[in-house]
């Protein structure tokens, strides 16, 4: 199992990111996906979560109406739109996938012991 995030780097407040992670040795396509993220200091945060096919996701409301979810399965791609960037938004983030096909499994889900899921992450920081 392997997955690689890509696209963190340095971002002024106020800008975007785009975050991928691609994805192999597993079904991608039949489980829901999720992105989480680790401030410095801090614990892991669930950021977001995309349905297996798709059509249905979900987003913490820290990042609700900024940050945009999707998948394509045939290239076994996860992205994350981040927009409207802020400080705030600094951390590593990661993708990892929830455990089931349903997107609510990717909220409820306990990163912290389900860690060995994720990616090696790609770091996100917001500064002027």
């Amino acid at each position: 199992v392997q997955l690689v995030e890509s696209g963190g780097g340095f971002v002024q407040p106020g800008g975007s990111r785009r975050l991928s992670c691609v994805v192999s040795g597993f079904g991608f396509s039949t489980y829901a996906m999720g992105w989480v993220r680790q401030a410095p200091g801090k614990g892991l945060e669930w950021v977001s979560g995309i349905s297996s096919g798709g059509t249905i996701t979900d987003y913490a409301d820290s990042v609700k109406g900024r940050f945009t979810t999707s998948r394509h399965n045939a290239n076994n791609t996860l992205w994350l739109q981040m927009d409207s960037l802020k400080p705030e938004d600094t951390a590593a983030y990661y993708c990892g996938h929830c455990g089931s096909g349903f997107v609510q499994y990717c909220r409820t889900t306990n990163w912290r012991e389900e860690f060995a899921r994720l990616g090696q992450g790609t770091q996100v920081t917001v500064s002027s």
